[in-house]
């Protein structure tokens, strides 16, 4: 069984050979860690990494709001700031604070940008190809933060909570300009042949998320519905990133369409997402990087692997499982870790 049909398998529930697992590393990592120390990692878990070459390591690529001590305004118009190279930066300027820059307003072009940088889609058709040659997934995605999170840094957290709260009109001419930026994207991804379709966008705090329930299906969850339709249609998997604890969103993003939901496992409860999803939909669980990996024992460290694994997945399929390794986590951790992600991913073998 090729990686793409044991990708394909888990999320259709259809006895794959292994959980699929990754471990990728935050681009801070690699001033924070000796590489070497890091290339040593890579080059003792194949499973992990089955690509690494010694010969020729990856090397370090910081985006352009990942650059210390240089601001940089997106297509969007928002100014991105950062303290740490490697580590993305806040938006810290909002073209749209006030509604008076509205009139004349003008988004990225979906042809020529992702909203970010600029794009060349010329370039993603040959990687595809490339990919779909390779017998790999094919795949695509939309910016990380496409709807709310973009709304957030066009008008600022709170005044945009106060016009959702005031159903200010500006603000549904706001979104339907974002929609049309990302149903334009997910347009031509579909046009490529993409098999997967991603629509990362953090909607969780610490406790609780960002935007009431309420809020969310009056503005977010519609949008949500419309810019994951055409992929729904064309048979693509529909795969939704989010961070932080997202419990009381979570049934509206499955109900809006999304068939493989990554989220993080402490903070929402491996409990709570085994009640309410395993076996049902497939999870692609984001591991915790706050407490047991940082701060754990190598006996704690396995032990959440395997607990999770035990819990949430089943020789049918339904769980892929995730790790970002961010700096200060020590590398003997990381050693369990990756140890743990390759023991436990053959767990039904």
């Amino acid at each position: 069984m090729t990686k793409r049909e044991n990708i394909l398998k888990t999320v259709r529930f259809e006895t794959p050979d292994y959980i699929p697992m990754i471990f990728s590393f935050n681009p801070a990592c690699w001033n924070h860690y000796p590489k070497d120390a890091l290339f040593e990692l890579m080059s003792e878990h194949h499973f992990l990494f089955p690509d690494f070459d010694a010969n020729h390591p990856p090397v370090p690529y910081y985006g352009p709001q990942q650059r210390a001590g240089q601001p940089y305004t997106d297509g969007w118009g928002c100014v991105w700031k950062t303290t740490k190279d490697g580590i993305s930066g806040s938006v810290a300027e909002h073209p749209l604070e006030s509604w008076d820059a509205f009139d004349g307003y003008t988004p990225p072009d979906p042809a020529l940008s992702c909203g970010l940088e600029p794009r060349d889609w010329n370039q993603i058709a040959s990687n595809l190809q490339k990919v779909r040659s390779n017998g790999e997934l094919t795949s695509g995605s939309l910016n990380h933060g496409h709807t709310f999170l973009l709304m957030c840094d066009l008008r600022g957290y709170q005044n945009l909570l106060f016009d959702m709260i005031d159903q200010d009109p500006r603000l549904y001419k706001l979104l339907g300009v974002i929609e049309d930026f990302n149903l334009s994207v997910v347009t031509r991804f579909l046009e490529l042949g993409i098999e997967w379709m991603s629509y990362p966008e953090d909607l969780g705090m610490q406790i609780g998320p960002m935007i009431s329930p309420e809020l969310f299906r009056r503005f977010i969850k519609p949008s949500y519905q419309r810019i994951m339709e055409p992929a729904r249609k064309a048979g693509c998997i529909v795969h939704m990133h989010s961070d932080g604890d997202i419990r009381s969103l979570a049934a509206d993003l499955v109900d809006g369409g999304v068939q493989v939901l990554n989220l993080q496992d402490l903070v929402n409860g491996i409990d709570w997402i085994v009640e309410n999803f395993a076996g049902k939909v497939c999870i692609d669980l984001d591991i915790d990087r706050q407490t047991i990996t940082p701060n754990g024992t190598p006996q704690q460290i396995d032990a959440l692997i395997r607990e999770e694994v035990e819990n949430l997945s089943t020789k049918n399929g339904g769980l892929m499982m995730l790790y970002g390794l961010y700096p200060g986590v020590p590398l003997e951790n990381v050693k369990v870790l990756m140890d743990a992600m390759e023991r436990y991913a053959f767990y039904y073998a």
